[in-house]
């Protein structure tokens, strides 16, 4: 059993991003603990798959299409979950896009849909769920980023800001929220197996490139998922992983200017390699 299991006995969470990826492992592992789990995703199919799959294992699994980016419809939405719930103990902010280009070449309506799912989608999240985690005095909001926000690799501009901003609203509300005992993590994973990629908009290259670097990580979502659930039972803020991913953010912090370049000339190397096997 996960301590966020012991911690909140009323076992309320809810996800966004639940139908696949991070999102569903978040999903199944609190299901073996028996969590109501108010599962939201837009891809409706997909999501009523998950939400069987999590009944099965004992879970209340509730469903709820929802795009993050529609803010009249995640208010409905995050109404009709706590009325459902009666209220909420874990909100895990996880559905995201991922995606690249050139900073210039990338178009401006591609910036605004990124910036829509991955930072306003996480921003309405916190916006509506935080008054009925204040009223009960506890909850713990686990926002989904990336180490992307740490390395700002080239060619992700709208990526890498998207996920920085998920980190400077995470260190926020650590602040603010602290003294209502509601806790705050900030996850910020490398590459690990997900179809985040399918997504994309910035052409075949980019997203063979990241599918490629998705192959070749070595991590299951599950073992993340894992990971994180007992990080944030520790009430951890930055929750890095691999130990690769923490090693970097030590570097950016201690070597700043050299970092930005062996980032640039690592990052180059490997999109090169990434395309010479996605061909």
């Amino acid at each position: 059993m996960y301590s966020l299991s012991q911690q909140y006995p009323s076992r309320r969470a809810f996800i966004t991003g639940a139908a696949s990826g991070l999102g569903k492992a978040f999903a199944t592992e609190l299901a073996s603990d028996g969590w109501t789990i108010g599962m939201a995703d837009n891809n409706s199919i997909e999501l009523q798959k998950a939400v069987e799959e999590m009944k099965a294992l004992g879970a209340n699994a509730l469903m709820y299409s929802l795009d993050v980016s529609d803010k009249d419809q995640y208010k409905l939405v995050s109404q009709q979950f706590l009325t459902d719930a009666g209220g909420i103990d874990l909100l895990f902010n996880n559905a995201g896009v991922g995606d690249g280009g050139n900073f210039e070449e990338y178009s401006l309506e591609n910036y605004e849909w990124m910036i829509s799912i991955n930072q306003l989608g996480v921003v309405y999240g916190c916006y509506y769920f935080i008054p009925a985690m204040k009223k009960q005095q506890s909850g713990h909001i686990l926002n989904t980023a990336s180490a992307a926000a740490i390395g700002c690799a080239p060619t992700m501009g709208a990526y890498n800001m998207t996920k920085a901003a998920v980190v400077a609203i995470s260190e926020t509300l650590y602040s603010e929220l602290m003294d209502f005992n509601i806790h705050v993590s900030c996850i910020q994973p490398t590459y690990f197996k997900t179809n985040i990629s399918q997504s994309a908009r910035g052409g075949n290259t980019i997203q063979k490139i990241t599918q490629n670097f998705i192959d070749r990580s070595g991590l299951e979502a599950k073992e993340v998922s894992q990971e994180i659930l007992h990080r944030a039972g520790k009430k951890e803020l930055y929750i890095i992983l691999p130990k690769s991913a923490h090693k970097m953010w030590l570097y950016k912090r201690f070597a700043p200017t050299k970092f930005r370049k062996i980032v640039k000339e690592q990052f180059m190397g490997a999109m090169h390699k990434a395309l010479k096997y996605s061909k």
